[in-house]
């Protein structure tokens, strides 16, 4: 009996590519507005370089789970299966850009610098998630989620969305409504009028109230200034790696891109049993592998963002998207970002008008750290969100200052009792580290399990004692990042002695229960 043919594109498809494409477009307009405001990368480096590299790797994606999908369908003999979502890794982006190349660029002011820093960062967190296709399931066994949620629901409520809180309430008339829109249909689980995508209908509302609000001149919003379209495609670029490797201090931001790409392996893997549950087995290594070949790809064609599987698929499912809807997806952001257009929507959408999505994003995903774990580690998880308020807090006092003519350094001794300067700043240093070494102490702490406590503990000595975590110095540009054996003395001390008492409190457990 000959194989079943599937087809490649059924009515459901144009359903679910609309989410899709929504989905990925709004990343290019968080990187087209972002890049430039925060990290000083010319908007002719974004067209030119940046955005023709995140499409290909997205199109290459895109096609591959398209194919895998299908293979699964021909394989089984079902006209059902779902092809993983695939993108631009949100969160990815926006810890690269506030947390390695934003601070580049206030301290050293030099864009193509901020630009291979993020290039770098891309193509070591593809390595990394290339190589967590081999070690993501013993990891996933060991860490506690608690440990691992904790940490993404920390950067989530604060880098993610308060400061783009802040934006919407700046322009209620635009923003708010698309953002309530946004929250209200995705938290009640909506089917708006004939099908349409909240995220969609959300843009065209906040798109409508800025040009009916600039038609009668009671909108602040100005379009952006005139895009010269053009054919950009990518071309592979070593700079990012060779450059940034080459110079000092790169170092400094394993911190952020270690638990980036950690988060990002084993969100694909959350992805990939979340696609079984829902009827569709898709290979494990193949699969986050693909994921891995993606950041590299956008990394070696000078895009400083990696991608991943989205969650989400039961979604595109439901939708009635097969496999056509991938496929489709990666061919229209390619011709958006190989022409040009992604940068002229912003003539047309204003950036306010989407941030509603990030405010979701943020909040889902603060809310799954506490859904999504043991009752009981609720704590764990609570505590291990506060490195990263520290981190987010020390951007605010920061950016405060500099816009007072001043910096902390200068700052610090009049601050007095009032806050404690030098402890925020240890705090937020690799503060993504520490939210999961912190949260995993609690919660092994928990569940009584004394010596997975205390190995967690002594991790985060080791970290402290070579500078990854809490350690920093003053130097020419402020404060810095600090590495070297045992620059982080009385942490590591302070961790290897909580380690020992938790060692000491395993022994006397086992032996009062064989007592």
């Amino acid at each position: 009996m000959p194989e079943m043919q599937p087809r490649w594109f059924v009515r459901g498809d144009f359903d679910g590519f609309i989410g899709l494409f929504v989905d990925n477009l709004l990343q290019l307009l968080l990187i087209i507005t972002l890049c430039p405001l925060v990290c000083g990368i010319p908007s002719e480096i974004v067209t030119v370089h940046i955005l023709p590299a995140a499409a290909l790797s997205i199109l290459l994606g895109n096609f591959f789970y398209a194919w895998q999908g299908w293979r699964l369908a021909r394989r089984t003999g079902r006209e059902d299966v779902t092809a993983l979502p695939y993108g631009i890794n949100t969160v990815s982006l926006i810890a690269f850009i506030f947390l390695i190349m934003g601070p580049i660029w206030r301290e050293t002011g030099d864009p193509v610098k901020v630009w291979q820093a993020g290039v770098f960062a891309c193509l070591l967190s593809g390595l990394m998630e290339l190589a967590g296709a081999f070690i993501a399931d013993p990891l996933r066994r060991w860490a506690p989620r608690a440990a691992l949620l904790s940490a993404l629901a920390g950067v989530a409520i604060t880098f993610i969305s308060m400061g783009f809180a802040f934006q919407i309430f700046a322009s209620p008339a635009i923003a708010l409504a698309p953002m309530i829109l946004i929250v209200v249909a995705y938290a009640a689980r909506l089917r708006l009028p004939i099908g349409i995508p909240a995220g969609l209908c959300a843009i065209m509302l906040g798109v409508a109230s800025a040009w009916v609000l600039r038609a009668l001149g009671l909108s602040s919003f100005v379009p952006a200034g005139d895009i010269v379209p053009g054919v950009y495609l990518p071309v592979p670029d070593a700079r990012g790696l060779t450059a940034f490797f080459a110079a000092d201090g790169f170092w400094e931001f394993l911190p952020v891109i270690f638990p980036m790409a950690l988060f990002n392996v084993l969100g694909s893997l959350q992805s990939l049993e979340s696609a079984e549950a829902a009827g569709d087995r898709y290979a494990t290594r193949s699969s986050l592998a693909m994921n891995g070949v993606g950041s590299l790809v956008a990394g070696l064609f000078g895009s400083a963002f990696p991608t991943t599987i989205y969650i989400g698929h039961p979604g595109w499912k439901a939708m009635g998207a097969r496999v056509g809807y991938s496929a489709l997806n990666g061919v229209v952001i390619a011709l958006l970002c190989f022409t040009g257009a992604a940068a002229i929507t912003l003539r047309v959408v204003p950036l306010e008008a989407t941030l509603g999505i990030l405010i979701w994003i943020g909040v889902v995903m603060t809310a799954q750290a506490f859904q999504e774990t043991p009752k009981r580690h609720a704590l764990a998880v609570a505590v291990g969100l506060i490195p990263a308020l520290a981190g987010w807090a020390l951007v605010l006092v920061e950016t405060a200052l500099r816009a007072a003519g001043t910096n902390i350094v200068d700052t610090m001794p009049k601050f007095g009792g009032d806050l404690s300067v030098a402890g925020l700043i240890a705090l937020s240093q690799g503060f993504l580290l520490t939210s999961m070494g912190l949260a995993a102490i609690v919660a092994f702490a928990i569940d009584h399990r004394f010596l997975a406590s205390a190995g967690a503990a002594f991790a985060c000595a080791a970290c402290s004692s070579v500078g990854l975590i809490h350690t920093y110095r003053i130097g020419p540009a402020g404060i810095e990042p600090h590495f070297g054996l045992l620059v982080g003395g009385q942490f590591a001390f302070a961790y290897a002695v909580t380690g020992v008492i938790l060692v000491v409190l395993h022994l006397t457990r086992r032996t009062t229960g064989n007592g």
